[in-house]
């Protein structure tokens, strides 16, 4: 039974659109004024009206409606939680909605450390999944609570944690993408799913790719990663297409990686004296093997950071043990500084940096924004 929301069918130019859409998709099709304007923004200061936005309720449903919209000439961003700050997930075309049908946890298997997900699984209800095995996902953006799988891996989303477990990019091990025209594809190491042509090319400019992307730059989350694509990097098309941001094909399903829980974690905050400072003293707490080193400014901290050690900036660092905490503790050259041992203190902590998040992206009106997935 094909079904759509709203108002029966938009006036004008988008009527021929709408209809075929409605005709191929077993999900909702909603063209009215008010699907369109709660997809004209994300949580950037960016704003593009849609032609409509279409909730695909499977991997087929997906496909017909990158059909439609290919032979009407439409592009097509495909939106998660949209909780990105450069405007990714807004789009004058086709909004596709992965979260209201396409968010399932589809297996999780603790003795090889995987888990299969659909694009619009909020990344809480993995972790929620994964806590009694005693492992999560490694990335944990701020937006934790509401940003998506598919999110994360269109902008290779990272997180406080990314110091010990890496980016999105980091995390997963195949993906299940289709094609703005047609392809259905699995992709993965080896060259599993490279589209014809590609590793001619890549071998072909060799030296540009290894020459051209700097080394030491873990939180490299921008442009497109072809050197994960060189046979050193194992010919990784998985990871080349995370941080693509939807632009090389709509994700349906991906396999990712799950890490352990720290056994014994303790929250240690650095008070410097400014921003400068904590940032020159962050590269020297990484051989002391901290899961994070998070900074945080006084402008970005409610009240200014009451509750906090003293100083104008902070570094959150956590460990694994007191043996570590003491040791980064000894190590830094702090202002002030606060172990905190008790998990309700640390996740009140940790909330002061979530929002944060919002803090950053707030309006002209003064209201908060959703915050970054990354």
């Amino acid at each position: 039974m094909r079904r759509s929301l709203g108002h029966p069918g938009p006036v004008g130019r988008h009527d021929a659109l709408a209809a075929a859409l409605r005709s191929a998709v077993a999900g909702d099709v909603d063209f009215s004024a008010g699907a369109r304007a709660l997809a004209t923004m994300d949580a950037s200061n960016y704003r593009r009206v849609p032609a409509g936005t279409v909730a695909p309720r499977d991997a087929a449903d997906v496909a017909a409606a990158l059909a439609v919209c290919r032979e009407h000439g439409v592009p097509v961003v495909a939106r998660g939680g949209g909780t990105s700050i450069g405007g990714q997930a807004t789009g004058t075309g086709v909004v596709l909605d992965l979260t209201r049908h396409m968010g399932r946890l589809l297996s999780l298997d603790p003795d090889a450390r995987t888990a299969v997900v659909q694009p619009g699984l909020v990344l809480d209800r993995l972790r929620e999944a994964a806590r009694p095995h005693g492992l999560t996902f490694g990335p944990d953006p701020s937006t934790h609570s509401r940003c998506t799988l598919g999110g994360m891996i269109g902008n290779n989303a990272c997180g406080a944690h990314s110091v010990a477990h890496g980016t999105t990019a980091d995390n997963v091990r195949s993906l299940e993408v289709m094609t703005y025209r047609g392809a259905e594809l699995t992709l993965g190491r080896d060259g599993a799913g490279a589209p014809p042509g590609l590793l001619d090319l890549v071998g072909r400019h060799l030296a540009p790719l290894r020459t051209g992307y700097p080394d030491g730059l873990p939180r490299r989350i921008s442009g497109y990663a072809l050197d994960a694509l060189l046979p050193e990097r194992g010919h990784d098309v998985a990871r080349s297409f995370v941080g693509s941001e939807g632009t090389l094909g709509v994700v349906t399903e991906a396999t990712v990686r799950l890490v352990p829980l720290p056994a014994a974690p303790v929250l240690v905050v650095l008070g410097y004296a400014d921003e400068s400072a904590a940032a020159d003293a962050a590269a020297g707490l990484l051989p002391y093997g901290p899961l994070t080193v998070e900074g945080m400014a006084a402008d970005l901290v409610p009240g200014g950071g009451r509750g906090l050690p003293r100083g104008g900036a902070w570094l959150f660092c956590e460990t694994d043990g007191e043996a570590a905490a003491r040791a980064l503790v000894r190590a830094a050259d702090a202002v002030d500084t606060a172990v905190i041992r008790d998990p309700a203190g640390q996740r009140a902590l940790w909330r002061v940096r979530e929002d944060a998040a919002g803090t950053a992206t707030r309006g002209p009106g003064g209201g908060a924004g959703p915050g970054p997935d990354g």
